[in-house]
């Protein structure tokens, strides 16, 4: 993994390339949110204004906080999608003030193992560059992909902090939590 802290501006694994996000990126992460099979998940597509605003709070995550989500790409620059620990630091979501690993990929990127790959490095990065001390992960019941997924980084189902929230939609959306466990990656 290259660098540290704050002044990471890119993390690398044998696959892939974690950038911070700069404007380069910007119509691709669009692209991605206007797939309906992507956004599946979270109730189909955003329009571009949401998915800019979406873009502008991992912008500044990464600035004002050192972590957010990660552009991960191919060796080739490509936009696969992205992976990385976003601080919620509001108390108005279910679970209180936290931090979050998450990712969303393309359609292409699915299948390749990618999201465990790239969520992995992340998450290195914000436990041991950061320094962050408790990280949770969460998705609905029918969303097994990103289950298996949390699965292989040996994260642990932690029922108790199940919640239920409403989407931008209006509809309810209940989210399955899962925990970093002490000691991780070990286990």
């Amino acid at each position: 993994m290259a660098g540290a802290g704050e002044g990471t501006r890119m993390i690398e694994t044998p696959r892939l390339r974690l950038h911070k996000w700069n404007d380069r990126h910007r119509d691709a992460f669009a692209a991605m949110h206007a797939d309906p099979d992507v956004m599946a998940d979270y109730g189909g597509p955003i329009g571009r204004a949401e998915c800019d605003e979406k873009f502008e709070r991992y912008v500044a995550a990464q600035r004002d906080h050192g972590i957010s989500r990660w552009a991960v790409e191919d060796v080739d620059g490509s936009l696969l999608g992205y992976a990385g620990v976003m601080p919620w630091l509001s108390n108005d979501h279910p679970l209180g003030a936290h931090f979050e690993i998450g990712w969303r990929f393309t359609r292409k990127a699915w299948g390749h193992g990618y999201a465990t790959e790239s969520a992995n490095a992340a998450l290195r990065h914000a436990i041991d560059d950061a320094g962050l001390r408790e990280i949770v992960s969460y998705t609905s019941l029918d969303n097994v992909r990103s289950q298996a997924v949390m699965a292989r980084l040996n994260l642990r189902r932690d029922p108790a902090r199940d919640f239920t929230t409403l989407t931008l939609r209006g509809e309810a959306w209940r989210g399955l939590v899962w925990g970093v466990p002490a000691g991780w990656p070990r286990g």
